[in-house]
């Protein structure tokens, strides 16, 4: 479960400093989901980049302006496109001239279940970066870590003269990603954390959360919760046999807000799925069972 937060604990629009190259602004849009909202980082000094702008919202393009002061952009970086991350691309790059550069753009093709409300339709990056390409700037360099699971399309963002990584919603400060099926994958997620605890980085900057000085210990911490989730679903299908997903994230979601009951079922469903494609488990219609 989430701690609880009072959103005035940071203020939205003000350029909060964390590190000699990396600045952060909170977009003011604080709910369950996005805990005190989105946090956009300006990185550099003499010229910038700017990780995640968030969403189209007119005082917090406003306040980005003026955390990067008349300096030059160059690159709006997007970690993903769901909507509270990408959506001020555009606008931002109009205002500055900069190009929007990051992850690519999501088409879901499948007929299953969507959660294409969640996304930035709109988002047209004018180049998208593969893993391990780099954009430079006075003093900083910012390398491209591909990180499915959450989205398919998730990138993390390396700022080599810091040891720090920009985790978008990959890795967050206060509470797990929500892995959504059919796009979010739980298999490619626990591969990408897999490939974080194998890197060296000092300090994580997640869009959501304070930053993370101790990230390979919050990444093993991550890692065995998913296994420790993987094993609570597969020790309820051993007692109940047949079962829906409501009824085991009411088990095992106690005491967790209702309102994120219906994101946990779609974890749930990550995991087993991922269990169904290593012969584990089984459904039928919406009902599972062990194989």
């Amino acid at each position: 479960m989430a701690p609880p937060f009072d959103p005035a604990d940071l203020p939205t629009g003000v350029q909060m400093p964390l590190s000699p190259l990396v600045a952060r602004v909170l977009a003011p849009n604080p709910s369950p989901f996005t805990f005190t909202g989105t946090q956009t980082y300006v990185v550099g000094a003499a010229d910038v980049a700017v990780i995640d702008p968030g969403p189209d919202a007119p005082d917090h393009l406003a306040a980005l302006t003026a955390a990067i002061a008349g300096r030059p952009v160059v690159a709006i970086l997007c970690t993903h496109t769901h909507r509270d991350h990408s959506p001020a691309a555009r606008p931002l790059s109009e205002a500055t001239g900069a190009p929007v550069i990051g992850c690519a753009p999501l088409t879901l093709e499948d007929d299953g279940p969507r959660a294409d409300a969640a996304f930035d339709a709109a988002y047209r990056p004018d180049r998208v970066l593969a893993d391990g390409e780099q954009v430079a700037g006075t003093g900083w360099t910012l390398q491209a870590v591909a990180t499915p699971g959450h989205t398919s399309n998730h990138l993390c963002f390396a700022l080599a003269e810091e040891a720090a990584l920009f985790t978008g919603d990959h890795v967050m400060g206060w509470s797990t990603s929500v892995i959504s099926p059919p796009d979010g994958d739980m298999a490619a997620y626990m591969r990408s954390m897999q490939r974080l605890l194998e890197r060296e980085d000092k300090v994580y900057y997640p869009a959501h959360g304070d930053p993370i000085d101790n990230p390979q210990r919050l990444v093993r911490g991550m890692m065995g919760h998913r296994k420790q989730r993987e094993g609570q679903i597969l020790r309820f299908l051993e007692r109940n046999g047949d079962s829906l997903i409501p009824d085991m994230v009411l088990e095992m979601y106690k005491g967790v807000d209702p309102r994120l009951h219906p994101a946990a079922g779609r974890s749930v469903l990550a995991h087993l799925i991922d269990l169904d494609q290593r012969g584990l488990v089984t459904a039928t219609e919406d009902r599972w069972q062990m194989r």
